[in-house]
């Protein structure tokens, strides 16, 4: 079911957040095997060994606060704004004015043909964010079948067609042309790459993802997965490396119908290596699929506290943003969640206090949810910051040492 409205996300998120903070009980998470370690293919260039990353230093504060400081003066509902993400067709981004204004957390461009002056209609869309905390600016650049701006960034193949014809540092090579034509049209985040192993036709009804998957072989989907990653990086770019803990070979499209992936003790052999090697390299983000997992959770993965707190958070050590599907995918719906049910079920699967919610339904696109909050506004608030002048006295009142960079978006 779609969200009735902007208020009804922003409810749910305030009314998760207190969850969190009083510490609610949620269910035990279940006992994971340790995982394999993805080895080193010794034909693939390692993607991120020649690749720059985005590593902003933090200017030396003119006083001390950190985020915590300014985020305890905060009311649930502006945390609960900080974490949604609007979505808007990139040739109207003016018509979210109000919600950007109100101090939404991001924006997330829909279409398939850009306007050419987007850049500049985007630097004033987030000229309105309160306090100087600009949202991030999303979309979908993963090249073939998905790209929502290819006049203006240029026509990317798909993953499986880079796999077949380029090295992962020609891939790299691409990533980071495609960034900075992204970056000069304002977008500051790629929901980019698909690191799902998959073979089959697609992406289709049944099978989400097709030639968006690199390859089905682990080694090969990850080395050129995160070669793209860190082209992105590298123009500073944001990636988010998807659908944790591994797509292919589900039963089916989560966003028509509830599906599974392959068995824990498959993906953990396999499926679950790219993801692995993403959190080594240290990606920023990853987004969470809707379907469940046999052998690890009855629940879909994304409202899992098994898959997001005890695999994801604990056994790989991810310290980004994790990120929810689509939450009016009708996996979530055949589980029994409303949209505002599954924010919340997203962001205590979470756990530690950490959550967000993604972007609520307008003109027909579905919400998504980031599962983390109030560590998720701190690293976010925390990326802004760091690149910007001033200290705790200034419109940004906010610094703290460099930390891993963690985002909120939704694909």
């Amino acid at each position: 079911m779609l969200c009735r409205s902007y208020r009804d996300l922003l409810i749910a998120g305030a009314a998760a957040i207190t969850l969190l903070v009083a510490g609610c009980d949620r269910p035990a998470p279940t006992p994971v095997a340790q995982l394999p370690v993805l080895p080193t293919s010794p034909n693939k260039v390692s993607p991120g060994s020649n690749a720059p990353t985005v590593a902003p230093s933090t200017p030396t504060p003119t006083q001390s606060c950190t985020a915590q400081d300014v985020l305890a003066t905060w009311s649930l509902t502006r945390l609960a704004e900080q974490t949604v993400v609007i979505p808007v067709d990139e040739n109207d981004v003016g018509s979210i004015t109000t919600e950007v204004a109100a101090g939404a957390g991001g924006v997330i461009l829909f279409g398939d043909h850009a306007p050419s002056d987007l850049g500049s209609s985007l630097a004033q869309l987030v000229g309105g964010a309160p306090g100087g905390i600009t949202p991030f600016i999303m979309t979908d650049e993963e090249g073939g079948v998905v790209q929502r701006m290819a006049n203006l960034v240029g026509s990317v193949p798909s993953a499986r067609q880079m796999a077949a014809t380029m090295s992962p540092a020609q891939i790299h090579r691409l990533a980071l042309q495609a960034g900075r034509r992204m970056k000069e049209a304002g977008v500051t985040m790629d929901l980019a790459p698909v690191l799902d192993l998959d073979d089959r036709p697609g992406p289709s009804e049944t099978n989400p993802d097709g030639t968006r998957s690199f390859s089905p072989a682990a080694k090969t989907a990850a080395a050129d997965g995160l070669a793209f990653a860190d082209g992105l990086r590298a123009a500073g770019v944001v990636p988010v490396v998807k659908h944790f803990p591994g797509l292919g070979g589900a039963s089916g499209n989560t966003d028509s119908m509830a599906a599974s992936t392959l068995p824990w003790n498959n993906l953990q052999g396999n499926g679950l290596l790219p993801f692995a090697a993403a959190v080594r390299d240290g990606m920023p983000a990853v987004m969470v699929a809707n379907a469940r997992v046999p052998g690890l959770t009855t629940l879909p993965a994304s409202v899992s506290p098994t898959v997001v707190t005890k695999v994801l958070r604990e056994q790989l050590h991810f310290t980004g943003l994790v990120i929810t599907d689509s939450l009016s995918a009708t996996a979530l719906r055949a589980a029994g969640y409303s949209v505002p049910g599954a924010s919340v079920a997203a962001l205590r699967a979470g756990g530690r206090g950490h959550g967000a919610i993604q972007r609520h339904a307008k003109h027909g696109r579905e919400p998504h949810a980031p599962s983390r909050t109030g560590d998720s506004v701190r690293r976010r608030l925390w990326h802004t910051l760091t690149q910007s002048p001033g200290g705790c006295s200034t419109s940004h009142p906010l610094r703290e040492k460099r930390q891993p960079l963690s985002v909120i978006s939704a694909s």
